[in-house]
């Protein structure tokens, strides 16, 4: 393959795993419901239970998809990862404490009582997919940062990429795009966890509950979405000469981006259409089947919303600082031959998704039940 065609399929690769990552964040929706959709111990137990079988899945999708963007695209890992540093530790520091609250919750041992742990695993559940949301948001509104390559040959301060605000990521959610797509994803995750529910756990109570309260937050989505949706197609996007390769501001790009796209656009419009319909089976229909078209519809949208971000000659992570610091796909991304050496790792991602599928159905085969919470010793 090209060189131009090896970064733009590392681009899809990493998306894939973005879009994958955001349909997981289902279990961190979850976390959010715990005291609203249970009224006894049981039940809440039947939900951590629930999700907790599932939220290494969202870890493990977490790892791969740094692990793959730091290789194929390592200029924005150090730019982002060591300029907007605070945004990033909030979000691994919420993740560890879901690790460690899903370890201990109901040990013996467990000197900081088990509704420390719940409230470790709200924070998780709200803090994850709102700071992902923002962060992600700035592939649109842009971040305060500089890139100077030619500072790899100053010995005393050999640094490339420098942050020119002291918030270092944390005004990201200050700005109404990012931090609309930040409580979109909120609601969306939240959305995702009571079909799941409706899926997966076998109370009458709990699947009446999530029903009722799907209406609620799924209108909450869609006021979010929406509202970042509109932003993004009606604002000035970061576009790229093909030929000088400069940056430059475009009015209507990412429009243009989604008419120019057809691939994309029918993309999104399958995505949108998917979550919306499982959205009325789990609503109105109390169906288990609403998460497996919502699913899919989330892995599709997110998908076509990165490659609007990326493709057809647009930055993808543009400097508000400076215009020509921009990075795009050509300018972050590793050598042709890191691209090609990756490409057959990648041939691994398949792996990935069948591992998830596997570990999925084998810890699905029967509803979550109270019977199995009484006799299972190795509960959350």
């Amino acid at each position: 393959m090209s060189y131009e065609t090896l970064q733009a399929y590392w681009w899809i690769i990493v998306s894939l795993l973005a879009a994958l990552f955001v349909f997981l964040m289902f279990v961190q929706g979850g976390q959010t419901l715990l005291k609203q959709l249970s009224k006894t111990d049981m039940e809440r137990s039947l939900l951590v239970n629930s999700i907790g079988r599932k939220w290494d899945l969202t870890f493990t999708t977490l790892v791969t998809f740094g692990g793959a963007f730091f290789a194929s695209f390592p200029l924005f890992y150090s730019t982002s990862f060591g300029g907007a540093y605070w945004v990033w530790t909030l979000i691994l520091f919420s993740f560890i404490i879901q690790a460690v609250s899903y370890e201990y919750r109901t040990k013996a041992s467990n000197f900081l009582g088990r509704k420390t742990y719940d409230t470790f695993l709200f924070i998780n559940g709200v803090l994850a997919p709102v700071l992902v949301g923002a962060a992600v948001g700035t592939f649109f509104t842009g971040s305060a940062f500089s890139v100077d390559r030619m500072n790899i040959t100053n010995i005393a301060d050999p640094v490339i990429s420098r942050w020119e605000t002291a918030t270092h990521g944390l005004e990201a959610a200050l700005n109404i795009t990012n931090l609309s797509l930040g409580l979109a994803l909120l609601f969306l995750s939240r959305v995702l966890a009571m079909l799941y529910f409706i899926n997966n756990i076998d109370n009458e109570n709990i699947i009446k509950r999530s029903a009722k309260k799907l209406k609620l937050c799924s209108s909450a989505f869609l006021v979010f979405f929406l509202l970042f949706v509109g932003l993004i197609l009606t604002k000035e996007g970061f576009a790229v000469d093909p030929d000088t390769k400069l940056v430059f501001m475009e009015k209507f790009k990412y429009l243009h981006n989604l008419i120019e796209m057809p691939i994309v656009l029918v993309l999104f419009l399958i995505g949108v259409v998917g979550v919306l319909y499982g959205i009325f089976l789990g609503a109105f229909k109390t169906s288990p089947k609403g998460i497996w078209f919502a699913g899919t519809g989330t892995v599709l949208t997110v998908l076509a919303v990165l490659m609007l971000a990326g493709f057809n000659n647009t930055a993808f992570y543009p400097s508000t600082f400076d215009l020509q610091s921009s990075l795009t796909i050509e300018n972050a991304s590793s050598s042709k031959y890191t691209l090609t050496a990756m490409s057959w790792v990648s041939l691994l991602v398949p792996v990935v998704i069948a591992y998830i599928w596997y570990a999925w159905k084998s810890l699905s085969k029967n509803k979550v039940s109270e019977a199995d919470i009484e006799n299972d010793s190795m509960k959350y």
